[in-house]
């Protein structure tokens, strides 16, 4: 039994689902979305809230019931309150710098590395040395947030590189001279 497949979802005030052919549009004040359903689920309006019900207990279809939930979840709490991530740099002579659409990292390379920022998304610059990436795709801020993170992963003997603000990087002693 799917505990987060049979999860009811309720809907704020000021969002409205719609389903049909196969599609779940979720509008709300930030934007819209729209997620294509598997055959193997149902997805019903009711009251206020969304059930999704699966046809069968196939594994395939347990396994898509609780995703389908989660991305529908996603998709009312993104058009309502949004999702950011916030991303650090450190290091000697690291840092992010924002030129219209193109992130520009320093991180130590012989050359900046320039990420062009996906439709949709809005990057926040605070100082030289913290970046916040939002939008109403948890999918899409999170994919883009780790590809900023992937250009210098945070290393564990100094500790240098770009890393999530809050995450705690295991560090490392090294060698010790006798």
């Amino acid at each position: 039994m799917s505990r987060i497949g049979n999860r009811i979802i309720a809907i704020p005030e000021n969002v409205t689902v719609t389903v049909d052919s196969g599609a779940v549009s979720v509008k709300g004040p930030k934007g819209e979305l729209t997620l294509n359903i598997d055959k193997k689920v149902d997805v019903e309006v009711k009251d206020n809230t969304v059930v999704v019900t699966r046809k069968n207990d196939t594994i395939p279809a347990k396994q898509i019931h609780g995703t389908t939930n989660a991305n529908i979840r996603n998709m009312i709490i993104g058009v309502s309150e949004g999702f950011s991530k916030s991303l650090e740099i450190i290091g000697v002579g690291y840092r992010f710098n924002l030129k219209g659409n193109t992130l520009v990292i320093n991180a130590g390379y012989s050359h900046p590395v320039e990420l062009e920022v996906p439709e949709g998304l809005k990057l926040e610059a605070k100082g030289n040395n913290q970046v916040t990436v939002s939008g109403i795709s948890k999918e899409k801020v999170g994919e883009f947030a780790a590809n900023i993170r992937k250009v210098r992963k945070p290393e564990p003997y100094k500790g240098k590189g770009i890393r999530y603000v809050g995450e705690y990087v295991r560090r490392k002693e090294g060698k010790k001279a006798k």
